[in-house]
């Protein structure tokens, strides 16, 4: 991809299929919680469905940062074969844990006496869970493929393979909803797992061109510079214990949130108050690609990057600002999501301390961009680590020091997490930055 005279606009034709994608994955969560609001027992089984995508998150979560590992490192036919034979075994391992996760002993271990769980809410998580078994896997295959067409400018195939699994989710989610008779946690996470499944053999089949072309490319023997397992391990594990960590900190929010006051009302809408978060939060998590695909060898766009990232930290801020104060909550949280409107006062509250979190993912992404580009990924490592330690500090402080009610908590929580780890990351992309700029 020719990298001079990088614009405003170029930056924004290649984000938005990104930000897209992004998006539509963020719109699951609301579209999913407004159908088993709209079923029978809903704040159960809304309940059940955060738990079990809490678990699933755990799960999948070494394999989530092959996107960026993709793109940062497949140059060329020899780094691509080693990438998705390590991607290959990484989705064993967690389609392994899945399945460890799912037999009775483990899962009343977890879901039993660590969460303790009741035990009709515990058959609706157990249920939910075997039903995503293949949905790790089905993520990681389709993530490699994801982070070479964004290495070779082809970022539109990623939001297709998104709207496909939109559109199938949606199908199944609404199919399931009218014409099968089970609960809701169940219909949510066949749907989840038939979507992610056609997305990814929609993806590789999109990938095809790219894939060919890169397999064409005449072997160069062996250098000294090809890329190596040993070189792929200490790159990516520091990433795969980032997202474990980040992930990891959801199943101890619901065990909090177990052990809060208002405990079953705040599982029921901490999904659903998440989810609307996570729309703007989708505009800061596809900029970390951005930044590592565009930035330059030598960093030379990295003025023209911040300048775009401005932009959506206030715009990201703005928005979920507007809805926050105004009617535009109850109207979402009311009549889109379909919670009650006991449920819907007590989502406001948490939903507005939330404010700052969009603007805070934009800064924090951007900035692992740039010590993703400079193989600086143990930063990344220590900066969730004390994000996790602040956000459980946080959540023990506000619901057994406190008394505060769980969800209330974890918004409190999370945003302090966010703004330790920002200011953890800013000195050292500063640096980082710096050296790449000084040995130019």
């Amino acid at each position: 991809m020719d990298l001079t005279n990088l614009t405003t606009g170029r930056i924004f034709i290649f984000w938005v299929p990104l930000a897209a994608q992004w998006m539509m994955m963020a719109l699951e969560g609301p579209l999913l919680a407004a159908i088993i609001a709209r079923m029978a027992e809903p704040k159960f089984n809304l309940a059940a469905y955060g738990v079990a995508l809490s678990l699933a998150l755990i799960m999948e979560s070494p394999i989530i940062m092959l996107i960026s590992a993709s793109t940062t490192l497949a140059k060329d036919r020899q780094s691509f074969l080693k990438l998705r034979r390590f991607s290959q075994i990484l989705n064993i391992f967690v389609t392994a844990g899945m399945v460890l996760l799912a037999l009775p002993p483990v899962f009343d271990l977890v879901v039993g006496r660590l969460i303790g769980l009741p035990d009709d809410l515990a058959h609706l998580v157990h249920v939910s869970i075997i039903l995503m078994i293949p949905w790790p896997a089905a993520i990681g295959y389709r993530r490699l493929f994801h982070g070479i067409m964004i290495r070779y400018d082809r970022t539109r195939f990623v939001a297709y393979g998104t709207a496909i699994r939109m559109t199938l989710m949606s199908l199944t989610a609404i199919i399931s909803y009218f014409f099968i008779d089970i609960p809701g946690a169940y219909v949510a996470a066949a749907a989840l797992t038939i979507g992610v499944v056609f997305e990814a053999g929609a993806t590789r089949l999109m990938a095809g061109g790219i894939v060919r072309e890169i397999l064409s490319q005449p072997d160069r023997g062996v250098r000294s510079t090809d890329l190596t397992f040993r070189t792929i391990y200490h790159f990516y594990i520091p990433l795969a214990l980032t997202t474990v960590l980040a992930l990891g900190v959801r199943p101890l929010i619901t065990i909090f949130l177990g052990q809060s006051r208002m405990a079953i009302e705040s599982l029921a809408v901490l999904p659903v108050v998440h989810s609307l978060v996570f729309i703007l939060l989708s505009f800061g998590f596809s900029y970390q690609e951005v930044g590592i695909a565009l930035l330059g060898q030598k960093f030379e766009n990295y003025g023209k990057l911040k300048d775009f990232a401005k932009i959506l930290f206030f715009g990201t801020l703005g928005v979920l600002a507007l809805i926050a104060f105004t009617p535009l909550a109850h109207l979402w949280f009311h009549t889109v999501s379909g919670l009650s409107l006991e449920l819907t006062r007590f989502s406001i509250p948490p939903l507005r301390i939330m404010t700052l979190l969009p603007g805070l993912t934009v800064l924090m992404f951007f900035q692992r961009s740039i010590l993703m580009s400079a193989m600086r990924t143990t930063a990344l490592t220590w900066s969730t680590g004390i994000e996790v330690l602040v956000v459980l500090t946080g959540l023990f402080t506000c619901i057994h020091v406190l008394g505060l009610t769980g969800i209330t908590s974890a918004a409190i929580a999370l945003l302090t997490g966010s703004l330790a780890s920002n200011s953890f990351l800013l000195p050292r992309a500063s640096r980082a930055l710096n050296r790449v700029q000084r040995a130019a």
